[in-house]
């Protein structure tokens, strides 16, 4: 279905139109914002086999994708090339082109502001950019994560100024987006896609469309209750993270090993979910999400103590291992300052690519504040990026060598990549501080490792 495909058509066939179009799979696809939730969507509706147009407003993510090159790790760059080659992807920087695509599935930021209110500064550019050549026989599906009434009381309020009426020449869905990085069990297609819509027209098209690519579709009753739905999750997730981080500080002090304490808590078959401690948290939602919500609470004279209460204890973690380093290194009488630390992971978890928000980054900068000398290792992030709210030094990452670990006066374990060897880390380092329970196997060597 192209522009021109609904140009002697009356508005009131728009609705077939674009259903027949879903249908039968020649409705085109765009997908706005190509990271690491709107490149795997791609790559989902591609295996379905519609076409699709990727938008980005960085040339340089477009430059690389159309020279078949993937910047994320569990996207494979011969299948981007592959796919280019075949018509089936067509990267691009020209916001011009938001009207070639039938359905615009928006997968733009949503960072919070140093006071953690929401910043939509991605989503209202995106939805003007759209408005600006909006047609009749459009479905634009919000995917990005934000608080309940977004897409009615922002996004369409945008739209609405090309012109064009909802539900009758253009449709609006919100649908949020549920990616697990480094999970193979779990890519784009199959994870169930909730749905909300603004009326049963909107709501019948996304779940018409996400229907071919993902394993399920889950409709719901509004815009609303979509968007509650992925704040719920992060919440859920935040809080159960901040109690075992709690906990963990709690253990540590009454000589409780927390990650046994889990293990043996987990054996129980009902009413438990395993959550574990770490250094802070990391990625795209979990340290952003909740503080949509609870701004929303205070916006209607409400409290989420929850929230706030899991925010204050997961940003505090980054503070409490920088002390268990200050203490770890103070029994082998030695003090920050001018000490050599080698960091091992930048990435948010285990086995990605993904820096985005990670407490590594809270790490270095604290570690830097006092003097040490670091270094770092990531075998997925050969160089660390420039981040906007951390302040740190160009660094490339060290080959993780005998000789170079035997220099550090400490290792601290960040992420737990599966690719580290983790007895032979010990077995080369003077001193290890283990924020992961990652050397639980270790066997020697065992009065080296630290854990925090």
């Amino acid at each position: 279905m192209s522009s021109n495909a609904s140009s002697d058509k009356t508005p009131g066939d728009q609705f077939e139109l674009l259903s027949d179009a879903i249908k039968d799979q020649t409705a085109k696809v765009g997908v706005i914002g190509l990271g690491y939730v709107g490149l795997p969507l791609i790559q989902a509706f591609v295996r379905a086999g519609f076409s699709t147009i990727g938008f980005d407003s960085d040339p340089t993510k477009v430059e690389r994708l159309l020279a078949g090159q993937s910047y994320i790790k569990h996207i494979d760059s011969a299948w981007i090339a592959q796919c280019i080659a075949e018509k089936k992807f067509d990267p691009t920087a020209d916001m011009q082109r938001l009207q070639e695509a039938d359905a615009l599935l928006i997968c733009v930021p949503t960072p919070v502001s140093e006071s953690r209110d929401p910043d939509l500064t991605y989503v209202e550019n995106t939805a003007r950019m759209i408005a600006q050549v909006l047609r009749p026989g459009q479905l634009i599906v919000l995917e990005s994560t934000t608080y309940p009434s977004t897409t009615r009381d922002v996004v369409l309020p945008i739209l609405a100024e090309s012109g064009l009426v909802i539900g009758r020449d253009f449709f609006l869905a919100y649908s949020p987006e549920r990616e697990d990085p480094g999970n193979p069990d779990f890519n784009a297609s199959r994870i169930p896609k909730v749905v909300g819509g603004y009326g049963p027209p909107s709501l019948q098209l996304a779940c018409d469309l996400y229907g071919h690519a993902v394993v399920e579709t889950v409709p719901v009753s509004s815009l609303e209750v979509a968007e509650a739905c992925k704040i719920l999750e992060n919440i859920y997730r935040a809080v159960n993270i901040a109690l075992v981080n709690e906990l963990k500080i709690l253990f540590h002090k009454l000589e409780i090993d927390v990650w046994e304490v889990i293990d043996a808590a987990k054996t129980k078959p009902f009413g438990f979910q395993a959550f574990y401690p770490g250094p802070g948290l990391g990625g795209h939602c979990i340290p952003i999400d909740p503080f949509y919500l609870s701004w929303l609470a205070r916006k209607n004279e409400l409290s989420t103590r929850f929230i706030e209460l899991a925010g204050e204890v997961n940003s505090s973690m980054p503070h409490y291992v920088i002390q268990q380093v200050i203490e770890a290194l103070n029994d082998h009488g030695k003090p920050v300052r001018g000490t050599k630390i080698g960091l091992l992971g930048v990435a948010y978890k285990k086995d990605v690519d993904d820096p985005r928000e990670s407490p590594s980054f809270k790490l270095m900068e604290e570690l830097l504040k006092r003097g040490a000398e670091l270094s770092y290792n990531d075998p997925h992030i050969p160089v660390l990026p420039e981040m906007r709210h951390y302040d740190v030094p160009k660094m490339t990452s060290e080959d993780l060598t005998a000789h170079w670990l035997a220099q550090q006066d400490l290792v601290l374990i960040a992420t737990d990549h599966s690719a580290y060897d983790y007895a032979f880390i010990v077995q080369h380092s003077k001193l290890v501080l283990d924020t992961r329970n990652a050397t639980k196997g270790v066997t020697q060597n065992r009065e080296r490792i630290v854990k925090a």
